[in-house]
């Protein structure tokens, strides 16, 4: 079993609750401001769950004034 820091699982719960009504494109911002943490918290967490998650699939997308990242169903 995967261990997550509270952070991380607080992440999780929110790209998996997005998730649920399809595939999703978001950004670290609009993260931190649905869950209480700071773009640059979630920003660095959000790499390292792509390669931990197996829930939903992270996938770094675009990256124009700040990355968009890529979220689906795992």
């Amino acid at each position: 079993m995967t261990e997550y820091t509270e952070e991380e699982r607080r992440i999780l719960a929110y790209l998996t609750d997005s998730v649920t009504r399809g595939e999703r494109y978001v950004r670290s911002r609009t993260i931190a401001d649905a869950i209480g943490l700071t773009a640059k918290q979630v920003g660095t967490r959000l790499p390292r769950l792509a390669e931990k998650a197996d829930d939903v699939e992270i996938e770094k997308w675009g990256r124009a004034r700040s990355t968009t990242w890529r979220v689906t169903r795992g």
